[in-house]
């Protein structure tokens, strides 16, 4: 992992530990893998997919028993992310706060990468 020894390297609010753990009890998962993909307008996709084996190379980062595996080809794009939850009128949903991200179209829902 791209990461700082003693540091993790993602971090969970409260609000994403809680529907983290609601998910990994509802599905009866170990926890969600976040990752990225080619896709959207500007270039990039967040992933999120339940986690039923937890793969040797995927990064574990577990918080107050909400666990997030971050797939090997997105540890060094989400390195200092914060996930959040946020509960909306119209919308809910999780939240990535990545201080890697240099573009988001206007959706919200694609993301761009320096030199991508």
């Amino acid at each position: 992992m791209f990461g700082i020894p003693g540091k993790a390297p993602v971090t969970i609010t409260p609000a994403a530990e809680r529907h983290i753990l609601k998910l990994m009890e509802n599905g009866s998962s170990k926890g969600l893998r976040i990752g990225v993909k080619k896709g959207g307008c500007a270039g990039m996709e967040y992933t999120m997919d339940y986690v039923d084996e937890i793969d040797r190379n995927d990064e574990v980062v577990e918080q107050n028993g909400a666990r997030v595996m971050i797939a090997p080809m997105a540890q060094m794009f989400l390195f200092g992310t914060e996930i959040d939850y946020e509960t909306g009128l119209l919308e809910s949903g999780f939240k990535f706060n990545n201080p890697n991200v240099t573009e988001a179209c206007g959706c919200g829902e694609s993301i761009r990468f320096e030199g991508m």
